[in-house]
């Protein structure tokens, strides 16, 4: 190769600090750091991020060639209103570096929680129309992502962003990945995603196909946040002592249990032959208790619709699980909102 002509054209490349005036630090990962920035030609802020070199002057392997590679490539091929916007990539060989240029957010779902949360016990519950806005945009970028045979697997409410004028963005790609019917079975070394609170019970018993479903329970898992303000499923994470061996997470299972009833065969058929089902016979059986749940732990809320919206997303078998496209129809959105935050 023409060392000379690659010195050349490195040179002509616009640097971060060509395009965009830093504002402030966001936060930091495993991935490396983001940044606030401002667009020193239109003024527009955005949010980048920047993958940090690991002890060899590498790129992660872990956060570079599998999250970045893929959320940059799953964010150019999107277009949506709900859906975060890849602005641009940005190359930097001399100093080793790659930032990824995305639409700003005031805030994130995270964020409007803990201000609602029972840590406040002064404020108000999320207003019923806000709910109902940010679910249907939350909705809507998923039957766009899952339309286009994308899987997020990582839904959470600190990927939800909303945007200074209310409208909601689906955000961080690292984990999602394109999916084809009739669904394949996760490759050696993808590992089980979707972060524990949020992750579906097929997956918790050991499933080895994803399926739009898995995004679904976690939709449901943050529908029921809003209403409680709190995690709806709070277990403690089974930590691995083997890269190889993927623990059993008895103790989500359990709170899951708890609360929506121990699943019987009847209800969920495939039960039996998930790989993890044989480590269900020594627990205790629990009966459903998820709508007095509910009543107790919000008792302002009184939507029948939402309700029955709720229970539909939270089906332990994937199959009878309502989908994206399904639950914008549902009668809970037919009454007239509009796009608010309060």
């Amino acid at each position: 190769m023409d060392r000379t002509y690659h010195n050349k054209k490195d040179a002509k490349r616009l640097k971060i600090v060509d395009k965009y005036k830093i504002l402030g630090f966001i936060n930091s990962g495993t991935y490396g750091k983001v940044y606030k920035a401002q667009s020193l030609k239109t003024n527009k802020e955005y949010a980048i991020k920047k993958f940090k070199l690991d002890k060899d002057g590498d790129f992660s392997t872990s956060a570079f060639s599998q999250s970045a590679c893929r959320e940059i490539t799953i964010s150019r091929e999107i277009n949506h209103e709900n859906l975060i916007h890849l602005e641009e990539v940005i190359i930097e060989p001399k100093e080793r570096s790659i930032a990824i240029v995305f639409d700003y957010s005031e805030y994130d779902l995270l964020q409007i929680l803990h201000y609602h949360g029972h840590a406040h016990p002064e404020r108000k519950p999320i207003n019923e129309l806000t709910m109902k806005s940010i679910l249907y945009q939350l909705l809507n970028g998923l039957a766009y992502l899952h339309a286009n045979w994308i899987l997020h697997r990582d839904l959470k409410p600190a990927n939800i962003l909303i945007m200074k004028d209310g409208t909601v963005k689906i955000g961080d790609l690292g984990l999602a990945r394109f999916f084809q019917e009739p669904i394949q079975p996760l490759i050696n070394g993808d590992k089980v995603v979707v972060t524990i609170w949020y992750r579906a019970p097929e997956l918790l018993l050991g499933a080895k196909h994803y399926t739009k479903a898995v995004d679904m329970w976690a939709i449901g898992c943050i529908f029921a946040e809003m209403i409680i303000t709190r995690p709806l499923f709070k277990g403690e994470e089974a930590k691995m002592e083997n890269k190889k061996v993927i623990p059993f997470q008895r103790d989500q299972l359990t709170k899951i249990f708890k609360i929506l009833g121990t699943p019987t065969k009847k209800e969920w058929s495939d039960i039996v032959h998930l790989p993890e089902y044989r480590n269900l016979a020594d627990f205790k059986t629990y009966p459903n208790s998820f709508t007095s749940y509910i009543q107790q732990n919000a008792p302002t809320w009184k939507s029948k619709s939402g309700l029955n919206l709720l229970i539909s997303m939270l089906e332990y078998d994937p199959k009878r699980r309502i989908t994206a496209e399904e639950a914008l129809d549902h009668p809970y959105f037919k009454v007239i909102f509009f796009y608010c935050l309060n």
